[in-house]
């Protein structure tokens, strides 16, 4: 009956992978990729996204693939998102907000607690904003307004594969297909000094569509300190390089430019080449208090002044920095009488620099997170987690965002995957 399920599962992996996306409502994903994906899951989200050096066997991990080793029992796991922000300059201030499917994961314990296995669905990078810039022609009288749009993103349908190497070693491989499309446009309007029209309102339209693939590599190790307590130890190396795809744009009048038939100047017809994204690495340590709660520390690391665009420009971005500092807690996780104290709940700090660097200033964001795990049934879970934080700037003539980003997902497991079946 679960392997029935399972299969289930994965064709409806294959089905909806065309259509996978998580929307970002952030301003500052008009740049470079967008806004790359270092939240992980919920479970990781809610503890500021701690998920390299610590995994439990109630959830699947597809942060460190090593740790997938930890799940002993059949786990199906999705959840949705939501993000508000208030965005603001020097003049002006408004509310714009988002959201969609966030992730679908599986776990499959192939031999519990030596070899497991997953696949799922996730975000790499996600692109969606809405700008209008007001700029003076230069020696002119003149005055320029910009339209902006942008949507889509990178999404990745993948698989990964957990091994014990060793006593307390673990060795995870994260193998990931690609895909996706991110749209870009800029309409051009030109006005004098009272306001009225000039010239020919333009268009330039890109829509740059992506399909390879990237490799993930994880490993896990832990120390028995005590009887009920483990210090662990993670990291992750994951390689892009150059990710091939098409791209396909226009300069025209507004409304021609998306199609290749209408008059204007063709840029690129669907014609092939590459992204250049740098590597990641990632690193932490946990403490662990069996049963109990948890405590960890982790960075990552990638290096965005490596990146190269479609038509191989080098984009003024910087290296990003993430730390997180996380926590979780179950009161009792004996106590099946009382629901609230079999629960989990988390928290944690995140600061990251961000690889935007405008006008001279590097953009940083800073979050405290909160979540929980909520049991539904004697395995099974519900999962939330919350993020409150800040982004940029209002100085420079750039933009600070507050945002709230709010993720609700569920945890299906199930201990029976393995139990030989007597009746039909």
């Amino acid at each position: 009956m679960l392997r029935k399920l399972a299969l289930g599962v994965l064709s409806t992996l294959l089905l909806i992978s065309e259509g996978f996306g998580q929307n970002s409502s952030s301003t500052y994903s008009a740049l470079g990729i967008g806004e790359f994906n270092y939240g992980g899951q919920v479970q990781n989200q809610g503890m500021g996204g701690l998920g390299i050096s610590f995994g439990t066997g109630w959830s699947a991990n597809a942060v460190n693939p090593a740790l997938s080793t930890r799940n002993t029992i059949f786990n199906f796991q999705a959840s949705l998102n939501y993000k508000r922000i208030a965005v603001a300059n020097e003049t002006e201030n408004s509310l714009v907000d988002g959201g969609g499917l966030s992730y679908l994961a599986l776990s499959l314990p192939l031999k519990p607690g030596k070899f497991a296995a997953g696949m799922g669905l996730g975000q790499i990078s996600s692109i969606n904003y809405r700008l209008k810039v007001d700029s003076p022609v230069n020696n002119s009288e003149l005055r320029a307004n910009n339209n902006l749009e942008g949507d889509g993103g990178i999404s990745e349908a993948y698989v990964n594969f957990g091994y014990l190497l060793a006593k307390n070693l673990s060795i995870g491989v994260h193998g990931s297909y690609l895909f996706g499309s991110s749209i870009r446009s800029n309409q051009l309007l030109i006005f004098d000094k009272s306001d009225v029209e000039v010239g020919r309102a333009s268009e330039y339209y890109e829509r740059i569509s992506v399909s390879d693939v990237a490799l993930k590599l994880g490993a896990h190790y832990f120390f028995k300190t005590s009887e009920k307590t483990n210090l662990h130890l993670g990291a992750i190396y994951q390689t892009f390089g150059d990710v091939n795809g098409t791209a396909f744009a226009k300069l025209a009048p507004i409304g021609q430019a998306s199609s290749p038939k209408t008059d204007g100047d063709l840029i690129a017809n669907n014609e092939r080449g590459t992204i250049y994204l740098p590597s990641r690495y990632g690193f932490g340590l946990t403490y662990e208090k069996i049963n109990k709660f948890v405590i960890g520390l982790e960075g990552q690391y990638q290096d965005f002044s490596e990146y190269r665009n479609f038509f191989g420009e080098p984009l003024s971005l910087q290296a990003a920095q993430k730390v997180g500092l996380g926590f979780q807690i179950v009161p009792d996780f004996t106590d099946f009488d009382k629901l609230l104290n079999r629960s989990t709940y988390r928290m944690g700090l995140e600061y990251m620099r961000t690889p935007y660097f405008i006008n001279e200033t590097t953009i940083n964001d800073i979050g405290i997170n909160f979540g929980a795990s909520i049991p539904v049934n004697s395995l099974s879970l519900m999962n939330m987690a919350m993020k409150v934080g800040r982004r940029g700037t209002a100085n420079n003539g750039l933009i600070r965002e507050a945002y709230v980003n709010f993720t609700l997902g569920f945890s299906l497991n199930d201990n029976s995957w393995f139990y030989k079946q007597v009746f039909e």
